[in-house]
């Protein structure tokens, strides 16, 4: 809600404010990006090397960078912290706004304040903003023990009020392609950031010279002059697109036209398609009444259209989705019904080993391992013993807890989400495997 808020608040300024956000993750970034009106891009210690981490940054910098970090300071997979929040801001050279929520907090919250800052001596926490106060008394003496106890500047305190909540689902945010009221909720955030925090001190102190190492984006591009159309669905129902993803199928030659798995009767005019991760089940009714797509979509795939399918693209292309009790029909391009569940079958960072049954050209890979996330409540259930997969699960779920990426005709289909950089160029690798069977194609 700050990182939202502050977005809001900038842009109105008429800065231009470009959003990064720390780890895998699609719905924080979504909203991120509507807040500031440029493309959220992810840094992830995980799947990233440092210099695309590094690069990814340079590459996209503007006048207000802001970076969203994932659970606390100092929290991270790594016993040394080299991928925590703290190691990110070393990494870029950024000062630190810690938030806090400071609920029944009063005195205490200065050792916690001279906790973080003695942990790491490294970091520059440069201000805090105090989250969920209970009013001007509880913030005037929580300004009183900071100011006494410590030298950290409180350049921000928020009263709580739920009008500045924002509905959640499955542990975080509801997409804001769901919300209808997304840019409303984003315009009273703003403001109530922009009454809250000191704006112009939070700029100051944040104030430092932009990178200038000249950065080597790590993609290889097919030749320019060579386009491939690639349908790619983008509406309530599937929203999960990495903005350097995007960026990298369009370096490699193609062009992207958008669908509305909801509304839209056909297919557009291309040579392959690609869906994305989502929340289809929430959207069953309306994407189970469009017979007239999903039989279009049926008949590409079997036809050989080369497609790409990520979690609840997969799910879309499935024979069926149970939720909620009810049976709701989907594509049918994968024989093999999602069962929905309370609880999360795959959550958390995976690693594939690429089997040599991959569809996709191998051109400039060094390794078959690939380092990826998952996020899925759903199971695929009922497949044919036959099935074929392109990916062994080292670590992760995937589809049935040793495997992920079926492969039927043209089309892969996983759950896993893929980050198309350093080796896993994947996106190239698509774009390339189009193109061979375009050349395949009688003329």
């Amino acid at each position: 809600m700050v990182s939202i808020g502050l977005c809001a608040a900038l842009s109105a300024r008429g800065l231009a404010v470009q959003p990064f956000k720390k780890g895998p993750d699609y719905i924080d970034p979504m909203w991120l990006g509507l807040a500031s009106g440029h493309p959220c891009r992810n840094l992830d210690p995980y799947m990233m090397e440092n210099d695309d981490i590094v690069a990814t940054f340079m590459r996209h910098q503007s006048q207000v960078n802001l970076v969203e970090g994932n659970k606390g300071l100092y929290d991270g997979l790594a016993l040394d912290g080299s991928n925590s929040n703290a190691a990110l801001a070393k990494l870029l050279d950024l000062p630190v706004m810690l938030v806090i929520d400071a609920r029944g907090m009063t005195r205490g919250i200065a050792p916690l304040i001279l906790g973080y800052q003695a942990f790491d001596h490294d970091i520059n926490i440069a201000g805090v903003i105090l989250n969920n106060l209970g009013g001007s008394r509880h913030e005037a003496k929580l300004r009183a023990v900071i100011e006494h106890y410590t030298d950290v500047k409180v350049i921000g305190a928020i009263h709580h009020d739920e009008r500045l909540s924002i509905e959640e689902r499955h542990l975080g945010l509801m997409p804001s392609n769901e919300s209808h009221v997304a840019a409303a909720k984003i315009k009273q955030i703003g403001v109530a950031i922009a009454e809250q925090v000191n704006l112009d001190t939070l700029l100051a102190l944040s104030q430092k010279t932009a990178l200038s190492v000249p950065y080597k984006a790590r993609i290889s591009p097919l030749p320019g002059e060579v386009k491939v159309r690639i349908a790619i669905a983008r509406d309530r129902a599937f929203g999960f697109y990495y903005a350097d993803d995007l960026d990298a199928l369009v370096e490699a030659g193609a062009e992207l036209v958008s669908f509305d798995a909801l509304q839209d009767e056909k297919l557009p005019q291309v040579d392959g398609i690609f869906i994305g991760g989502g929340f289809p089940e929430t959207c069953a009714v309306e994407l189970e009444a469009n017979t007239s797509l999903r039989a279009d979509i049926k008949s590409a795939i079997e036809n050989g259209m080369p497609a790409y399918a990520e979690c609840g693209g997969l799910m879309y292309l499935a024979r069926s989705i149970g939720y909620q009790g009810r049976t709701f029909q989907m594509v049918g391009a994968i024989p093999g019904d999602v069962i929905m569940h309370d609880k999360p079958i795959g959550r958390g960072y995976v690693q594939l080993k690429e089997q040599d049954s991959h569809p996709w050209p191998r051109s400039n890979i060094t390794s078959r391992l690939i380092k990826a996330h998952e996020f899925h409540y759903s199971s695929l259930e009922n497949l044919p013993e036959n099935s074929r997969f392109a990916y062994h699960v080292d670590r992760g779920y995937g589809i049935d807890g040793k495997r992920d990426g079926l492969m039927l005709h043209n089309l892969l289909a996983s759950y896993t989400h893929l980050r198309s950089i350093g080796n896993c160029s994947w996106a190239s690798r698509f774009v390339e495997f189009i193109k061979s069977k375009q050349a395949l194609k009688p003329n």
